[in-house]
Order: structure tokens, then sequence, then C-alpha cells
């Protein structure tokens, strides 16, 4: 399993935290990415089964607490305001980590 953060744009986000099967993680993070946008991964994988595992998710929620890493950030509905800062989709590529 791995663990993604969800950030949307809510301003009372909570910005949880989902445990995901690496096999899932794998398709919405291909090629060693750690950042996504939601739109690119529906579009990428389709309605059906992009939902599929999105929606998966939900039951899967981690305690911040107890958390032992974070794998993967999904953005929803920021694409707009927040793909120009991940242009490789990687953290580590784009200079996040000196923010």
């Amino acid at each position: 399993m791995k663990n993604i953060q969800l950030i949307d744009g809510a301003e009372n986000a909570a910005y949880n935290i989902y445990a995901m099967p690496d096999e899932d993680f794998d398709l919405m993070f291909p090629n060693g990415q750690d950042i996504e946008f939601v739109e690119d991964f529906f579009k990428r994988l389709g309605s059906k089964r992009a939902g599929e595992i999105y929606h998966a998710c939900w039951p899967r929620r981690v305690v911040k607490s107890e958390v032992q890493g974070i794998h993967g950030t999904l953005f929803v509905g920021l694409k707009k305001q927040k793909k120009k800062h991940y242009p490789t989709k990687r953290f580590s590529d784009d200079g996040a980590s000196e923010f």
C-alpha cells in the first residue's frame, strides 16, 4: 500500500491522506511521478476506471499521526493554479522541495 495526499481548493480542505494499493498507485502516478492532477488522471484512464480507483480511496483514509510516508499528491480542481509549479509531475524535479 502507498499513501497519497489529496489537496483540493476548498477553504476548509483537510488535506486528507488515503492508502492505495500499489497497482492503483502505479496507474495514478505512472513513470515515477509523485504529483498528479485529477483531470489528467481521468483523461488518461477514462472516466470509468479512474472513477473506480478514485472512489475506492474514500474508505481507506489514514490517520495523519499514523502515516509513515506520503508517496504521492493528488490535486483536485487546482490544475490551473498548480500545474505550472510541477511541470514534470515529480516533486523533487521541480524545485518544490526548496519552497
